[in-house]
């Protein structure tokens, strides 16, 4: 390549990334939820680190649906016989929208933090409702469980990760335990959970809104709610949210980890100033990580809560 090719890819690249923030920071929230993922997975491409991670598997299906399928991300140094701990990672989209493809930058922001990272579709509303989408995150989860010391992944290192609704998902399996056990799994392999702006305590629903259109016939509808489940034997939980956001209100994350605490168990809250719905996921995209420092956070805690157990001393004859 000619430097004077060479200097135009740099301008292109310059030039789309102003557009881009100027569509992200122009558009808000619905922008993100309509398909702002695939600018931040673009920019992410272009403005991230050449390496580090790569896209190990595709369209791997873990049910017989159209949207039962997940993508594995990997660091681009894993060898065979590798056993790296796993995220699982719930997109969100107000359990309507979103797509796993879009999501390569959190595949790949976590990949390079050296886990693992399945991204599962699932079913959406309006042709799916409760509990439909936490099924398929249950199916997720256990094949994941079932296939990913195949593919350089600890099965006894799982931790959950989610964004709004992927963060409502992954509440509720680590929350109520009948949905692994329904998967055939053990809710038990579950390590942790680091939640991203979740609605866990949002009743009454809003009327025409997206939860009353995917969960609103549920009755009672109490069992709807995170919130509903906390214990105390449950896998420890890190909540973030952000003060400035008026789509999941910051109370869901507050009161479910005070839930949490007054059952005996463990949950870390971190509410970051100045940081709206969108934001908090946009910082872990390589161009948004000045945003605050999500990515780093939220990995120390998965970090920590999948640390290999050790192994019981040998007892002497």
């Amino acid at each position: 390549m000619t430097g004077r090719e060479a200097k135009g890819r740099r301008l292109i690249k310059i030039l789309f990334v102003l557009l881009l923030l100027v569509l992200l920071f122009g558009g808000g929230a619905k922008l993100v939820v309509s398909g702002g993922a695939k600018s931040l997975n673009m920019a992410d491409r272009l403005l991230g680190q050449g390496d580090g991670a790569r896209l190990l598997l595709a369209d791997q299906p873990y049910g017989r649906g159209p949207r039962q399928s997940l993508d594995i991300w990997a660091p681009d140094n894993l060898e065979e016989g590798d056993r790296l701990p796993v995220i699982v990672f719930f997109y969100g989209g107000g359990w309507d929208g979103g797509e796993r493809g879009s999501y390569g930058f959190a595949g790949r922001a976590l990949a390079r933090q050296g886990f693992v990272v399945v991204i599962p579709d699932y079913r959406l509303a309006p042709k799916a409702h409760w509990p439909d989408f936490i099924e398929d995150s249950a199916a997720a989860v256990a094949w994941t469980h079932e296939h990913i010391a195949k593919l350089g992944g600890d099965p006894d290192r799982i931790a959950l990760m989610g964004h709004s609704a992927g963060a409502y998902n992954a509440a509720m399996l680590a929350l109520d335990p009948q949905w692994l056990r329904a998967a055939k799994s053990d809710p038990s392999v579950i390590r942790g959970v680091a939640g991203l702006a979740g609605p866990y305590d949002f009743l009454p629903l809003e009327k025409g809104g997206r939860a009353e259109k995917a969960m609103g016939k549920v009755r009672p509808i109490e069992r709807t709610q995170p919130i509903q489940f906390a214990r105390g034997d449950a896998p420890p939980l890190w909540l973030a949210t952000g003060d400035e956001d008026e789509v999941v209100r910051p109370r869901n994350s507050q009161n479910l980890a005070a839930a949490i605490e007054k059952a005996g168990g463990s949950a870390t809250l971190r509410i970051y100033p100045g940081m709206g719905h969108t934001g908090i996921v946009m910082a872990l995209a390589a161009p948004f990580r000045g945003k605050g420092p999500v990515l780093d956070e939220a990995t120390d805690f998965l970090r920590g809560v999948t640390g290999r157990r050790v192994a019981p001393a040998e007892v002497m004859p």
